[in-house]
């Protein structure tokens, strides 16, 4: 496979930028209606980003103390049950 030989950073920066234009197919877009398309797309990965951030830890704890008692572990509570 041919690899691409790039100059500099803002090279191949522009063509990662060109490449996601091809891919999503906004580059037969408007200015006015691709800012309008980046700035939805940038909203929902935000959005992503930060749910996962907040609620992606509270749920593998909870799996992993699911699992812990499903499997033999003890439990907090067992453990102070114990002491």
């Amino acid at each position: 496979m041919k690899r691409m030989a790039f100059k500099t950073l803002t090279e191949y920066l522009a063509w990662l930028y060109f490449q996601y234009l091809l891919i999503t197919g906004i580059y037969v877009l408007e200015p006015w209606e691709k800012s309008i398309f980046n700035s939805v797309l940038l909203f929902v990965v935000a959005m992503v980003v930060y749910t996962s951030y907040v609620f992606v830890p509270i749920h593998a704890r909870l799996a992993l103390r699911f699992f812990a008692g499903v499997f033999g572990g003890q439990t907090e509570n067992a453990m102070t049950l114990m002491s």
